[in-house]
């Protein structure tokens, strides 16, 4: 039993390394290649848990072999057009001109009916409103609108904008995070006083606290298990 999970805790650190060696990336916006490999390191990693008489090693050397192939062919297709597109091929264009070409649509085995479901999903019902739609490597689906089915903008309107930053994230969980403290400038008796201000003594009683870029501050407490 130990031996099963001792096995078990080594691979499934061994493919969490994998995948963070891979890049930040959802199962959605992978390239063809990089799901292979996926696949392949989980059924790797899968064998030798269910039998233990398989040595570790025979799942160890192939996934690691592996995540070098992924990393030196991504290397290269950063560095190569030719390779990029011979790993993860082009992107097709379905619509243009606001007409759906039909030989690119037998070339992804896609009908009229999966196309309308996917302008769907991107919120748009009338495939009269769509210039261009184009289907990316990774399987997406870019829509870039008709002009006049934009919506309108400030620069449309000749209106000035303010900057908006992305706003710092001070206490998570009732945990504070000095790091964005620092960002802002800001220190914790601060932090502490505008709590109190809000009518919390306890840090720990705040569920999530942020700071955006016009000093505005957004406080959530957490909820009391008594008033639930």
């Amino acid at each position: 039993m130990f031996v099963v999970m001792f096995r078990t805790l080594i691979l499934f650190v061994l493919v969490i390394v994998a995948m963070r060696i891979m890049g930040k990336r959802q199962i959605g916006q992978l390239q063809p290649y990089e799901l292979v490999v996926l696949v392949i390191v989980s059924a790797l990693a899968a064998i030798p848990m269910e039998d233990i008489a398989i040595p570790l090693f025979n799942s160890i050397i192939p996934i690691l072999l592996l995540v070098v192939f992924q990393v030196v062919t991504s290397y290269a297709a950063q560095r190569s057009e030719k390779v990029r597109s011979l790993v993860c091929g082009r992107p097709s264009i379905i619509i243009q001109n606001g007409k759906i070409i039909e030989s690119k649509l037998r070339e992804m085995h896609l009908n009229i009916n999966d196309l309308l479901e996917q302008l769907r999903i991107c919120g748009y019902q009338n495939i009269n409103d769509v210039e261009f739609a184009i289907f990316e490597t990774n399987g997406d689906l870019s829509i870039i609108p008709k002009s006049q089915c934009r919506p309108v903008q400030p620069r449309d309107l000749e209106i000035e904008t303010r900057y908006e930053g992305v706003p710092h994230p001070l206490i998570v969980d009732g945990n504070i995070n000095y790091e964005n403290l620092g960002k802002t400038s800001l220190d914790l008796l601060w932090l502490q006083t505008e709590m109190q201000k809000q009518g919390i003594g306890n840090l720990n009683d705040v569920l999530f606290a942020s700071l955006d870029t016009e000093g505005q501050l957004y406080v959530q407490r957490k909820e009391n298990p008594q008033e639930q």
